[in-house]
């Protein structure tokens, strides 16, 4: 009750007790129908546990507010009890430098044990003890590996940058994720590794000359201009500042500092350099082999936070002519799509989340983004995107016969010839390779068209439309 909550505040808090009392009241949400006390309402047990995961982890309101609104009682506490141990050291193989098992043989003859960290990465090593600072061992000063979280592996895996292209990370320091797109590209192409902060730019330069990067260009600009600055880039990686919030274990100050207007603050900025990353990109152009081309932008944070991650993709998906694709990564958990009275695109359950209780990892958000278009298409040629995903135009085939007819057909041979373009518009396999219009996505609706069924519609007003366009070309007059 009130009262007691009262009493309990006004002396020294028994930490052992609130834990145990954590516990219970997690099993008794977790099946509330038959664990609950008579007369007890979950809200009451609700405030309870929020009250003491805050004393006894030393989060503000707003933070457990905002992981309550993520995760279940249970994983909210699984999360927060997790987040109060450090994740396991990893280190990166430099492929410019060295091999793995040579790495790893070297590093073990210096008394370091550790092992592969899974099947995943092929550079990746997990340390689980060392007899000698791990980052001051001359393998270390060779260059032969960077100290890089797990977690930052992923979002240059789903990158994929390639030999000889021109690439973008556009927050890149200190340098962990620019070095590991160098060594994706063998050192050829060109690199633009961006950072905001001049502070930051020693770390970044100190570390890609360490690690052998010949093919970088460092630069100190705001990302939001990057457009104006240059462009043309074939893949974009930006790891956006964020609030920090799947990084607690390396930042504890993030638990009573942190609060929602930070939240907020962040995902503007975020929106803003997501933009400037995307017309910073060449388009995916048409007859490109798959995983081979351009187009390709990566957003990624250690946030958990939706307004964030998922917030914040939607919103470009209203904004620019990008639709997600599949990150390529083998594991992790789906995107959100429902986060409490807001809905997101579906297409962003092809994002990847990794929670530390889940992945034993930092947490992180990964989502990738591929740029058909350049021009922002009309919300009237929207639809179709979501409706075929990416299959073809249907709606713009029949709106093309329409205009035929609505011009007045010379003859029907004219109608027959616009109904054999439409058909081969219909056949195409990507909206960017479509001719005519390209549709936008963001604005669409699912399950075809706005009434239900689109596809019947669509049929009945090509139908009308080449009866038109017939009609009208018999009542033409005759030339004398």
């Amino acid at each position: 009750t009130e009262e007691e909550m009262e009493e309990e505040h006004s002396h020294p808090p028994d930490v052992s007790a609130l834990r145990d009392r954590i516990k219970a009241v997690a099993e008794v949400l977790g099946d509330f129908g038959s664990r609950r006390e008579p007369g007890r309402s979950r809200s009451d047990y609700m405030r309870v546990f929020s009250n003491d995961l805050a004393l006894v982890y030393g989060y503000n309101a707003e933070m457990i507010e905002l992981l309550l609104g993520l995760f279940s009682p249970a994983e909210a506490l699984q999360f927060i009890e997790t987040s109060e141990t450090p994740r396991p050291v990893t280190i990166r193989t430099n492929s410019l430098k060295t091999r793995r098992r040579e790495l790893a043989q070297a590093l073990i003859a210096r008394n370091v044990n550790l092992d592969p960290i899974a099947k995943w990465s092929k550079d990746g090593l997990q340390v689980y003890e060392s007899a000698v600072p791990i980052g001051a061992t001359p393998e270390y000063l060779a260059g032969h590996y960077m100290v890089q979280s797990a977690s930052s592996f992923l979002p240059v895996l789903a990158l994929q940058a390639q030999p000889g292209q021109r690439v973008l990370d556009m927050a890149a320091s200190p340098g962990g994720k620019s070095s590991h797109i160098a060594a994706q590209m063998g050192n050829s192409g060109t690199l633009v590794a961006n950072d905001f902060n001049k502070e930051r730019l020693r770390a970044l330069q100190a570390n890609l000359s360490r690690l052998g990067v010949r093919n970088s260009i460092i630069m100190n600009a705001d990302g939001r201009e990057f457009p104006k600055l240059m462009g043309g880039f074939d893949r974009v990686l930006l790891d956006a500042p964020c609030t920090g919030l799947g990084v607690i274990s390396k930042d504890p100050s993030v638990k009573a500092e942190k609060s929602y207007a930070d939240v907020q603050r962040c995902a503007q900025l975020q929106r803003e350099l997501l933009l400037a990353a995307i017309d910073s990109c060449v388009v995916d152009q048409p007859g490109g082999k798959e995983g081979k081309g351009g187009g390709i932008i990566v957003y990624s944070t250690c946030s958990i936070a939706v307004e964030e991650n998922e917030a914040v993709v939607d919103y470009v998906l209203k904004s620019r002519a990008v639709k997600v694709v599949d990150t390529g990564l083998p594991f992790g958990v789906e995107g959100i799509t429902r986060h409490r009275s807001k809905r997101f695109h579906s297409s962003l359950k092809l994002s990847r989340r990794f929670y530390p209780h889940t992945h034993n990892m930092d947490g992180f958000f990964v989502c990738k983004l591929r740029k058909y278009a350049t021009a922002l298409p009309t919300a009237a040629q929207a639809e179709e995107e979501e409706e075929t995903g990416g299959v073809g135009t249907k709606k713009s085939a029949a709106k093309s016969s329409a205009n035929v007819a609505g011009k007045g057909a010379s003859t029907a041979k004219d109608a027959s010839k616009s109904k054999g373009a439409s058909s081969k518009r219909r056949a195409t396999s990507d909206p960017s390779k479509a001719p005519g219009p390209l549709p936008t996505p963001g604005s669409e609706r699912p399950g075809g068209g706005k009434h239900g069924d689109g596809q019947a519609k669509k049929r009945k007003e090509m139908e009308a439309a080449d009866r038109a366009g017939k009609r009208r070309a018999g009542k033409r007059p005759r030339r004398e």
